[in-house]
């Protein structure tokens, strides 16, 4: 393909990317009230019921159903964006290495919703150590717009480091780094990790840390024992 093709194909990716993107988030904004109840669980879990958000601009009401609808939409989509991101990167792969799109599609979309899921489990911890650590002689009053931006974007870095084995893998593949190599840089891989993990979480919290690098690690290893695998 020449750049002009290429470029071609990169916009249609785009379209039906962003196609998919808006249709989601038509979807969340219908279903906001569902979504925010959904969003104030934890928040509720630890105020034991109390857990009122306030309003401080006539716009805040607006930007939250629109931050939710945004996010939502990118999280209802996120399987066709990585089809998508596929279609556009197999042109340039060999033909035995294009059989893994089913797969890659596959995992990258339960990776980002099992990341989700740890991240959604996380934050009651993460938020009951934000609200304490500042002593009893602050009250907080969380405005819904900060609340669930803060909440959500929590959840999608979860979601998008529960990424990073597909990312290791599909480097492997390419021939970009071996197993065997990604073997010998484990120490430095841990701390790049735990590294990476405390600039990603937007908490900055440590159970937010650990159950984002831990997980990360892991998966470092197993990218390693995939390696081995496809090699033989």
């Amino acid at each position: 393909m020449t750049l002009v093709e290429h470029l071609t194909e990169l916009r249609k990716r785009l379209f039906i990317s962003c196609a998919a993107i808006a249709v989601g988030a038509i979807v969340a904004f219908a279903l906001y009230n569902q979504i925010l109840d959904f969003l104030l669980e934890p928040y509720c879990d630890i105020k034991k019921g109390d857990c009122q958000l306030f309003v401080t601009s006539p716009l805040d009401g607006i930007a939250t159903r629109l931050k939710i609808a945004g996010y939502g939409g990118l999280m209802i989509a996120s399987p066709v964006v990585l089809w998508e991101l596929w279609r556009f990167i197999t042109p340039g792969l060999h033909k035995q290495e294009k059989k893994y799109a089913i797969p890659f599609i596959a995992s990258s979309t339960l990776l980002f919703f099992f990341g989700v899921l740890l991240g959604y489990l996380t934050f009651p911890k993460a938020l009951d150590f934000l609200i304490t650590i500042g002593g009893d002689q602050i009250n907080e009053i969380f405005s819904p717009k900060e609340y669930v931006s803060f909440f959500l974007k929590v959840m999608l870095a979860f979601g998008l480091s529960f990424e990073f084995p597909v990312v290791l893998v599909f480097l492997e593949l390419t021939g970009a780094v071996t197993a065997k190599r990604l073997g010998g840089w484990r120490r430095q891989a841990m701390v790049v990790i735990i590294a990476a993990a405390a600039v990603i979480t937007p908490s900055q919290d440590p159970y937010s840390l650990f159950a984002m690098a831990v997980p990360m690690y892991v998966f470092y290893e197993v990218a390693i024992l995939i390696g081995r695998i496809l090699k033989k």
